[in-house]
């Protein structure tokens, strides 16, 4: 690949972006990130995903070195170098260098980068038409999951598990109430066409799909409940979803291998993705 990347302020060709191995990043996984769609080659819900880097270096006390609409201009600047039509911007402020140290330094200088993925998400993939098959794991994550860093390990392990399982992702669960998927938001429909996902917490990330999408669902006037539900719950549910930016609304029709409804993605399921995309398309910055 020849990618040009945005490293501290410099247009790089990917082989040549480095970063120290000093890096907090690297060292303790002290670096938060996020993700933006792009789609026509402009930004899809970016104001949403801005909002929650700030709240996520907010938590953790890191400064981002560039103002937001230094942000914003690298974002469609990353677009433009890579002639990027559709796909992901992955954005991941570290605290930067510093020797090793618990103890976060003095005066950090942060690492802020930026790369770009093709990925075509808009139209309808064999997920989307046929819906995919999830496991139930346990969710053994840190508790500030409403923080979106760069610790990442346990939900790589329960994506492997599950395609160890022949399955396409796992959905994590605490005291026997689901959480979420390893990098996605859960949502089930009740038989009685009721939009169900947990509230908002430590406990999950914010996903600002997920967010989209309950306020779409309002809109449109589909009942929508923010309540924690059980494994059993999802299982014996009539449709079961997952929303992230990478995945936009996605049908689940297995887990742990028992059928969801008819087995076959749900007719909310459909009408929410058709929403979600039509709402944003027309609301591209």
């Amino acid at each position: 690949m020849n990618r040009i990347v945005y490293l501290n302020g410099q247009w790089l060709p990917e082989a040549e972006a480095k970063v120290s191995i000093f890096d907090r990043g690297y060292v303790f996984g002290d670096a938060i990130y996020e993700v933006t769609a792009v789609t026509q080659g402009k930004l899809l819900d970016y104001p949403g995903h801005v909002a929650r880097f700030h709240r996520s270096i907010g938590e953790v006390g890191i400064v981002c070195p560039v103002s937001d609409e230094e942000l914003l201009a690298a974002h469609r600047e990353i677009v433009t170098r890579n002639s990027l039509d559709e796909g992901l911007i992955y954005l991941q402020l570290s605290r930067g260098p510093a020797d090793r140290d618990f103890h976060f330094p003095k005066a950090p200088v942060p690492t802020l980068s930026m790369f770009t993925q093709a990925k075509k998400f808009i139209d309808d993939d064999a997920h989307v038409r046929d819906g995919v098959s999830v496991i139930t794991l346990p969710d053994l994550r840190w508790g500030r999951r409403d923080i979106k860093t760069v610790q990442l390990l346990y939900p790589s392990m329960a994506k492997m598990e599950a395609e160890k399982q022949g399955a396409y992702d796992a959905w994590l669960y605490q005291d026997g109430y689901i959480t979420e998927a390893t990098s996605s938001s859960a949502h089930i429909v009740t038989r009685d066409g009721v939009l169900v996902t947990r509230p908002l917490s430590h406990a999950i990330l914010p996903g600002i799909t997920r967010g989209s999408i309950l306020s779409l669902a309002r809109e449109a006037g589909i009942p929508v409940e923010e309540r924690m539900f059980t494994v059993d719950e999802a299982k014996a549910a009539a449709e079961a979803i997952v929303t992230s930016a990478t995945q936009l609304v996605q049908p689940v029709v297995k887990i742990d291998g028992q059928p969801i409804g008819d087995g076959k993605p749900g007719p909310l399921t459909k009408r929410l993705r058709k929403i979600y995309i039509d709402y944003h398309l027309a609301h591209l910055i």
